[in-house]
């Protein structure tokens, strides 16, 4: 015989009532209740009827997250990290995650029409949002609860949780230029995603700052990064007017981008310094050892989901834009020019 809401009352000393309101997460239920209705219902093994519930309270108890339509991307250590943050606070607030992956625009917009239109989540994370993304059209046309991780150049008045990318590229290239660099150039990323344009204005204004030559012959693109553009790539490395550090977008891309360097014959740091992004495990692993901007992967992650789970529950939000901090972390990959 299954367990009911009314046993798990009589051994908890409550009313069926005040079960409900634990299970619906009510605000006015003591702690103690709280917790002697959970320990209860551990005791006897009950779990609540979901779709029961959803019926009465409309409400899933289940966010959506869109993934990045890219395998590459998703691979990339960023993203588990990120999602580690989701699920916990998702896990501690007692809701579910539905993940949607697609292979293009068309399938990710198709999922999230199933997510919404659907019901089968309260709200959406959206993940690395792109310029005049129509993702977020689609949410703000069918006034869904949503929050990016990330920010929207078309809209800033969003929910959002973020770095200052702008300043941490600032900070990074600032630590190239005070080990006496003068000839610092920038590995990107894709050209659409707003981290990317963000990064490299903040690469901008600090070479501009310290009245350092900014030259776009000097910015590599994801096509130079690729097989084919390996030649172009080792051509500007020969020129004798060339970079002696780079900005690199992200620590995956710094990782390939090492193997091209040695691969052309220059070793890093001895003849190019390299300082990247995200901080991921494998940066303090790698040889030599990766100076990164530490931008709190994890808690990106935890804190988008505790803003999603507040708007969902109709909590007040005072500020629509979380900017979490980032810090350097200087290691074997950067160091004074020999020349």
């Amino acid at each position: 015989m299954s367990v009911t809401i009314k046993d798990v009352a009589r051994i908890a000393g409550v009313s069926p009532s005040t079960v409900s309101r634990v299970l619906s997460n009510h605000p006015k239920i003591s702690p103690a209740t709280v917790r002697k209705v959970r320990e209860a219902m551990v005791e006897l093994g009950y779990h609540p009827n979901i779709m029961a519930k959803s019926l009465v309270s409309k409400s899933t108890q289940t966010i959506g997250l869109v993934l990045p339509r890219s395998v590459e991307e998703f691979l990339n250590p960023f993203f588990s990290e990120v999602m580690r943050g989701i699920f916990a606070f998702a896990n501690q607030a007692q809701y579910d995650v539905l993940m949607s992956a697609a292979n293009s625009r068309q399938e990710e917009l198709e999922a999230m029409n199933r997510m919404i239109l659907g019901r089968r989540v309260d709200g959406i994370i959206m993940m690395a949002p792109r310029k005049k993304d129509p993702v977020i059209e689609q949410l703000l046309q069918h006034d869904f609860p949503f929050v990016l991780l990330g920010r929207s150049l078309e809209h800033e008045d969003l929910l959002c949780v973020n770095n200052d990318n702008i300043k941490a590229a600032f900070d990074a290239t600032n630590h190239l230029i005070s080990l006496g660099h003068k000839r610092i150039g920038f590995v990107s990323g894709s050209p659409d995603m707003v981290v990317t344009e963000d990064r490299l204005e903040g690469y901008r204004q600090a070479l501009v700052g310290a009245s350092l030559p900014y030259r776009k012959d000097w910015i590599i693109g994801e096509e130079m990064l690729q097989a084919g553009g390996f030649h172009a790539l080792s051509l500007m490395l020969t020129q004798p007017e060339r970079p002696t550090a780079f900005v690199v977008i992200d620590d995956v891309i710094a990782f390939g981008f090492i193997r091209q360097l040695y691969e052309a014959g220059f070793k890093v740091p001895d003849d190019v310094s390299i300082v990247s992004f995200n901080n991921i495990m494998l940066t303090e692993l790698s040889n030599p050892p990766i100076s990164t901007v530490d931008i709190g992967i994890y808690h990106l992650g935890y804190m988008t989901a505790q803003l999603l789970i507040r708007k969902i529950s109709g909590e007040p939000i005072v500020q629509n834009q979380l900017v979490l901090p980032h810090r350097l972390v200087v290691r074997g990959s950067s160091l004074h020019p020999r020349t």
